[in-house]
């Protein structure tokens, strides 16, 4: 396979990983111990770790009104050809994704590892088309070099139903490193509290995601006072959890300080207020498309938030639906911005020069 195939491939993975936010699935006893293993393997210095169900997803209403709903992608030409190479496609084969994302100074790097069904021999022989194979013990890693860098993506098979990938130097070090002991209970700790969650994600503080956040938040939502209380949390995570017909998100924020709680819980409560009182405007009554403004009043008047108290830790968390009303919604285009009033000034006649 080509080195930008198996990008192409990779990056599936993550966008697999983001679309999963919005579906949901059932968990069993099996599921549960093979969601802990790959949980399990991710690095301890992580910066994010994020985790789709997606055998249980593609059984979902809620996800199957989704994908209807979501713009289809161009088929990707390279990766037409590995499917027909090796047999492998995703939207069926891939069963579970677990993501974790590392920082290394301004570059990042990712590690995931992907259960579902491989033909081993077959993505074996297509990645040696272009790529190189090395012996680790009794494990094999084959690696692919990306082009126009020195980077290069490596893989191995830890079963015949798991594969481990990574665009980091060394995969077989990330695999066999120690993980460290706090590090590591403090990231299983939040995957317990997450068991029941067929998606989520979990991030670690790092200095600096409040600024970025900030940069990227759209102008009405950039505050020095939101800033400043991010900067105090520790832990973000973000979950969908099933109820009937519609996709439950509970995202918390958590912090050892009681006012960064506080002051995020004052915060989240005055947006929902002032999104209440806009869509209620009477100027935003004749604009928005009436099916549009519903949708949007039903989620801001359920969604709630609360603070614990977890002894060591305090958090915010915020929890609100979608629904297929919602999704419907979506479809809808947004009233467009009305043009600046006509100015009644005459214009200004400049004086001729003789």
């Amino acid at each position: 396979m080509k080195a930008r195939g198996w990008i192409w491939l990779t990056a599936v993975l993550l966008l697999l990983a983001a679309i999963a936010f919005w579906g949901y699935g059932r968990w069993g006893g099996r599921n549960g111990a093979l969601r802990d293993d790959a949980l399990a393997l991710m690095p301890s210095d992580a910066s994010a770790v994020l985790f789709a169900d997606l055998e249980g997803l593609r059984q979902a209403p809620f996800f199957s009104a989704l994908y209807a709903w979501a713009p289809k992608p161009q088929t990707d030409a390279e990766y037409a050809q590995f499917q027909q190479a090796t047999g492998f496609s995703y939207e069926r084969d891939l069963d579970r994704v677990c993501i974790a994302v590392l920082k290394h100074g301004t570059e990042s790097s990712y590690f995931a590892v992907a259960d579902g069904r491989f033909d081993r021999r077959k993505i074996a022989a297509y990645a040696l088309q272009s790529g190189a194979r090395s012996s680790q013990g009794t494990r094999e890693i084959f690696s692919v070099p990306v082009n126009g860098s020195a980077r290069k993506i490596s893989f191995a098979f830890l079963r015949s139903d798991r594969i481990a990938l990574t665009n980091d130097n060394d995969l077989s070090e990330t695999l066999t490193e120690n993980r460290r002991d706090t590090d590591t209970s403090d990231w299983r700790t939040r995957f317990e509290r997450l068991a029941g969650s067929p998606i989520f994600a979990v991030i670690r503080h790092e200095a600096g995601t409040e600024s970025t956040l900030a940069e990227h938040a759209p102008g009405g939502f950039r505050s020095p006072q939101l800033s400043a209380a991010l900067a105090q949390l520790q832990w973000i995570t973000v979950a969908g959890k099933p109820d009937a017909d519609r996709l439950r998100i509970v995202a918390e924020g958590e912090g050892t300080a009681d006012t960064a709680a506080r002051q995020m819980s004052d915060l989240l409560n005055g947006v929902l207020v002032l999104a209440q009182a806009g869509l209620n405007d009477a100027k935003t009554k004749n604009q928005m498309d009436p099916a549009v403004r519903s949708a949007y009043l039903e989620l801001v008047r359920g969604a709630e938030v609360s603070q614990i108290d977890r002894g060591e830790t305090k958090a915010v968390r915020l929890v609100f639906d979608l629904t297929p009303k919602f999704l419907e919604a979506a479809r809808l285009p947004l009233p467009a911005a009305a043009p600046p009033p006509a100015s009644n000034t005459a214009p200004h006649k400049r004086k001729r020069r003789n």
